[in-house]
């Protein structure tokens, strides 16, 4: 690989690379990023000793709610806000260069789903496009932007227009890409139950508050039948992220080569494994987070599976975190 190392991160294409990749940027960023620098070494962490991706010390996401995580005296290209809930603080994730993630969501949906140009795009995100600072939109407006289609666009408040599109461009043999929040989902194939055979239909999550709570499997077993699409394709991503895994169903998701899930014991936050089949805490290697942190501890439980997939189970309560908080202010 050739260039500077946030040029090189999309280049990634096996596991030494990534490796190497990440020690250099977990050092970058101890010695650059003055919240994790402090974290890193309030653990009693020497940079230089550790070797292994497992021995890097994740920092819990609750820091980007009261703290600015980014490296040295850099400027913020903008801003992106986790939606609030009440009482609760919001994350903030600083971003330097907004072109890496651009770069970043371009290049996974290429790797998982081909160039988005000539795809029909459409956004069913009513909860998300009322926040400027969502960074969900605004990876669907480069998406959109690229693919070239006059079709392609938000579709908030205008469901019955989404599906009558999606309908009449079933058979022209373009691809078709619909991503929503559930609930939108939901409402669209219990109100309508439009035939959307041939689209890719990826649920990101959005029910919390909205509806009655069901579980993944119900929420699919719904779609799958109303929509007559044979799976839901999911997106895992965070506002504290600057890259997506993607599942193409059954709620198995896997990474972009720059991305990696490893899974902490609940109960020993530094104690970290990439094995198959381990569940846990998810700890999230995001190297496309260069000048923020790579390195975070997600409210997250899931599990690995063979190659990297993984599924999320649920959240888990903030014992594990707060005692990540707890260890590096003792």
């Amino acid at each position: 690989m050739t260039g500077t190392l946030p040029d090189r991160i999309f280049e990634i294409k096996d596991p030494g690379s990534f490796s190497s990749a990440a020690l250099e940027i977990f050092r970058f960023q101890a010695a650059m990023n003055p919240v994790y620098g402090s974290f890193v070494s309030a653990l009693g962490l020497n940079p230089d000793e550790i070797n292994d991706i497992r021995e890097i010390p994740f920092l819990p996401v609750e820091f980007f709610k009261s703290h600015r995580v980014i490296s040295g005296n850099l400027s913020a290209g903008l801003v992106f806000e986790s939606s609030r809930t009440t009482g609760a603080e919001p994350g903030r994730h600083y971003v330097h260069d907004p072109e890496l993630y651009r770069l970043s969501y371009l290049t996974s949906f290429s790797h998982f789903y081909g160039n988005p140009s000539g795809y029909v795009i459409a956004a069913l995100l009513p909860s998300y496009t009322e926040r400027p600072g969502s960074s969900l939109v605004a990876m669907m407006e480069g998406l959109i932007g690229e693919s070239g289609c006059g079709e392609s666009g938000f579709y908030e408040g205008r469901t019955s227009e989404l599906a009558a599109m999606l309908e009449s461009v079933r058979t022209d043999g373009r691809k078709k890409f619909l991503m929503g929040v559930s609930f939108a989902l939901l409402d669209m194939a219990n109100d309508l139950a439009p035939d959307l055979s041939g689209t890719i239909v990826m649920e990101t999550g959005g029910m919390k508050g909205r509806r009655k709570e069901i579980t993944r499997d119900e929420l699919h077993s719904i779609l799958t039948a109303k929509l007559n699409v044979p799976v839901i394709h999911s997106e895992y991503g965070m506002t504290e992220l600057l890259s997506q895994a993607y599942s193409d169903g059954n709620g198995i998701f896997r990474c972009p080569p720059w991305m990696k899930i490893l899974i902490r014991d609940p109960h020993d936050p530094l104690d970290v494994s990439d094995e198959e089949g381990r569940a846990g805490g998810v700890n999230i290697i995001d190297l496309a987070n260069y000048y923020s942190c790579s390195f975070l501890a997600a409210g997250d439980y899931g599990r690995l599976y063979e190659d990297g997939a993984f599924e999320i189970s649920g959240r888990i309560d903030n014992t594990d975190i707060r005692g990540c908080n707890l260890m590096a202010l003792q």
